[in-house]
């Protein structure tokens, strides 16, 4: 019988050191070794059989044969486009998110059309009982025959039910809930979760079985548990949204067999999580008309345009220091454009607040919202109102030049769609724009041009 030993494990790469220290020899970080007490695997270093990936001596990479392997849809085409168009079997997904944004409910409803069009289905909840996943079941419709549940912790027998079951789909509800007899340490930490997750690796990759993973996540909104966890899995889906609202948005933070550039909109109702095919008519279905700081800005998320409604607020600050508040939009790009419509165009908004948010619960991260930041902000600053059937879009230069962004073609393609007539955008994209349109373009080469095309007198 092995003697136990105790390392000290690094939370975010999962580094090993015998004593312990205050920055992690594997990652660098500071703070992020705990005690664990570790044992030697019997099958191999960290669970993983030495013949995983199939043993054998080098060879040309020319001569290794390729199989296009078939996807199965999960019923949600925004799910399969997040995925890469759908679940390759034999795949690890890591599904992320907040307490009560759906994690549970999507995967119960991904289990339920498997189940109903595929084959068999292992759900296997480790914070519920299978009563408590009935309910769930009975209230988004999704009871059907060939889903089987079970309420357990325990990897190894989770694994001997799975080998007997043989599924097409296995969900594990969650991953820091699970422990193996092998590891004595407490289901959750470094150790479990690493080892774990090694585990229901090999059974995907040995067996064929397409594996969910449901995680946690901190405060801060990253992923709980040691970062190797991001690394073992193939896909890392971060579901995001306000618990209180209705959208959510599936993000890939990782896709081996996909775009990391998709997203995914699904709208929370009483019936379940259901697909947004037509997310920018939505996100502008309550837009107020003819109302200073609001301004419609084409967006892009990998290869689907969007639609939103930047919002601004600019009043009068009653403190000694402005607030700057930003909510969908990073707060260090509305600092840098309120920087230059006081530099360059001459907008004092030093003794102003300035508040800005995306309407619809949906963050927007990319240059080319800027320009819509400039216009709204200025727009509020003024209180003049822009017109109702314009969007803009441009990167905005420290210098109040506006540059071109990237993807013209389907930003103006979207806002025709959608009924606006006219685009504001990046002069030096007007040069290069080839495709035949119906709205009016007006390209603009500095901020101060933009303001003068957007805004009314």
């Amino acid at each position: 019988m092995s003697k136990r030993k105790i390392a000290y494990v690094c939370q975010e790469c999962g580094y090993e050191n015998p004593k312990w220290a205050g920055k992690c020899p594997g990652c660098g970080q500071w703070n992020t070794l705990v005690e664990e007490i570790v044992a030697p695997e019997p099958s191999g270093r960290h669970g993983i059989s030495p013949g995983l990936s199939g043993g054998g001596k080098p060879v040309p990479i020319g001569s290794v044969e390729t199989v296009d392997t078939p996807r199965f849809s999960t019923g949600s085409s925004e799910l399969n486009r997040v995925l890469g168009g759908g679940v390759i079997p034999g795949s690890l997904t890591l599904i992320v998110g907040d307490p009560g944004v759906g994690k549970s409910t999507l995967t119960i409803q991904v289990c339920a059309h498997v189940a109903a069009s595929i084959g068999n289905v292992l759900y296997v909840s480790g914070e519920e009982s299978t009563r408590q996943v009935r309910l769930r079941a009975d209230r988004l419709g999704t009871v059907t025959d060939n889903l089987f549940v079970l309420s357990e912790t325990n990897l190894d027998r989770i694994e001997q039910h799975a080998l007997q079951l043989k599924p097409e789909l296995l969900v594990i509800d969650s991953i820091q809930t699970l422990y193996r007899d092998a590891i004595p340490s407490a289901p959750g930490s470094v150790a479990q979760v690493r080892e774990c997750a090694a585990q229901l690796l090999r059974l995907a990759k040995t067996h064929g079985i397409a594996t969910f993973l449901v995680g946690h996540v901190t405060k801060e909104g990253s992923l709980a548990g040691p970062r190797v966890l991001e690394h073992i899995v193939d896909t890392v889906l971060y579901f995001e949204g306000d618990r209180n609202g209705h959208f959510r948005v599936l993000r890939a933070q990782k896709n081996r067999f996909g775009s990391t550039n998709e997203i995914g909109l699904l709208e929370m109702r009483g019936s379940g999580l259901q697909d947004v095919p037509d997310a920018s008519r939505l996100f502008l279905s309550e837009r107020p008309l003819n109302v200073s700081g609001s301004v419609v800005v084409p967006t892009v998320e990998g290869t689907r345009p969007l639609l939103v409604e930047v919002q601004s607020l600019v009043s009068s600050s009653t403190f000694g220091m402005p607030r700057r508040t930003a909510d969908g939009v990073d707060l260090k790009r509305v600092q840098l454009v309120i920087a230059v419509l006081e530099k360059r165009v001459g907008l004092l908004l030093g003794n102003h607040d300035a508040y800005v948010k995306v309407a619809g619960g949906i963050s927007v991260d990319e240059p080319a919202v800027d320009l819509g930041l400039a216009v709204a902000l200025a727009s509020s600053f003024r209180d003049c109102n822009t017109e109702a059937n314009t969007v803009v879009f441009g990167e905005v230069g420290l210098a109040g030049e506006v540059r071109a962004v990237t993807q013209v073609e389907q930003r103006v393609r979207e806002a025709e769609k959608m009924g606006f007539q006219r685009v504001i955008l990046p002069k030096s994209n007007l040069k290069s724009f080839s495709m035949e349109t119906h709205v009016e373009l007006v390209g603009v080469e500095t901020v101060m041009e933009a303001l003068g095309a957007a805004l009314h007198p």
